[in-house]
């Protein structure tokens, strides 16, 4: 498995199993396999509504703790709650967190960040992290933060690859993490030429051509499945090399394409509104 180092020190695997969108039995399932075949990087949140489901297919795994780097996200309406990371801590059943993020922007989010500088500061959470700020929020973010996170999570992919953004990070070694790494699917993404043409010259598929110009590009990617094969097929990423002309001629596919567009009104919505967290 190759990895990163973020800017406290602390290592991270570049490629992972996501969660978002999977019901408890199939992220139960999805990560005991994955962390059976290789993975070490999980990513869950409060608001999937599966982190005991994520707890128990660690445990499953049969793969040791110490070896396993495990992501989670408060969400807005547990940024003000002071028993938030314990609580999800014990959801998942661990003594603490590879990495904590804030979910969203949304609510009382500088009480939240405060909760993630607080669990750094006291080995609950051992790097923390932001995720979907971006524009004037990570710039109010800048005037409010004590500890800089190592992460921020956001939608990355060949056709939208983040470059003001990066900018940005770059100033403070913060790291990329992709969600939407595919393009939410999109077959146009998926059937740019580039993609079948570098494909046949390594054989992959375009999916794993993407993939590895995510881990390229320095970001950690977290593509999430039920489907065994397909977990299986997007590890195997990590046996070859797409060389710097080929980077480039991916990364020039970018259009400023989201696929997820979010509005102030979902902002306020999130804040309102509370998971229905598992009791078991």
């Amino acid at each position: 498995m190759e990895t990163m180092k973020l800017n406290n020190g602390i290592e991270c695997p570049v490629i992972g199993i996501g969660t978002y969108m999977l019901q408890p039995a199939d992220a139960e399932r999805s990560v005991r396999e994955a962390l059976k075949m290789g993975y070490s990087l999980v990513d869950t949140a409060n608001a999937y509504v599966n982190e005991r489901a994520v707890g128990r297919g660690m445990r499953d795994s049969g793969v040791e703790r110490e070896k396993i780097f495990l992501s989670t996200k408060l969400w807005p309406s547990e940024y003000e709650n002071p028993g938030a990371v314990d609580e999800t801590l014990e959801r998942l059943g661990v003594d603490y967190v590879d990495l904590l993020y804030i979910h969203q922007p949304a609510g009382n989010w500088p009480a939240g960040y405060r909760q993630l500088e607080k669990a750094y500061r006291e080995g609950k959470a051992r790097s923390i992290g932001i995720s979907n700020f971006e524009g004037k929020y990570i710039e109010e973010l800048e005037g409010k933060l004590e500890i800089v996170p190592q992460f921020i999570q956001v939608e990355a992919h060949p056709y939208f690859t983040q470059k003001e953004l990066r900018a940005t990070l770059d100033k403070y070694g913060i790291r990329l993490m992709s969600w939407y790494p595919l393009g939410h699917g999109d077959k146009k993404l998926i059937n740019e030429p580039i993609f079948a043409t570098l494909g046949e010259k390594y054989g992959k598929t375009p999916a794993q051509i993407i993939l590895r110009w995510h881990t390229q590009m320095g970001f950690a990617v977290i593509p999430g499945s039920r489907n065994v094969d397909h977990i299986r097929d997007n590890l195997d990423i990590l046996d070859f090399r797409l060389t710097d002309t080929e980077m480039e001629m991916i990364s020039a596919l970018d259009e400023g394409r989201r696929y997820y567009n979010r509005t102030d009104a979902q902002l306020d919505s999130f804040a309102a509104w509370r998971p229905d967290f598992e009791r078991a």
